[in-house]
């Protein structure tokens, strides 16, 4: 199982204020620590609103690795 981290989350305004886009910085290794992966992951104002917390973005960066890796 890879453990995920949040590390910062990275909010872009518009010119009235409103969330415009969001990176959520992460990084992850498994239990034994011979897989290690870090980067961020995009998510627009929609995907953000409603998922602030630790847990719901940890779920969406887990899916957007999956789904990444399933392309490889």
């Amino acid at each position: 199982m890879m453990k995920i981290q949040i590390k910062s989350t990275n909010v872009q305004y518009n010119d009235q204020g409103e969330v415009n886009t969001v990176q959520v910085h992460f990084s992850g290794h498994n239990d034994s620590r011979t897989i290690h992966i870090n980067g961020y992951i995009p998510l627009t104002a929609e995907e953000y609103t409603g998922n602030e917390g630790l847990a719901a973005l940890t779920g969406m960066v887990r899916q957007n690795l999956a789904d990444q890796l399933a392309v490889v």
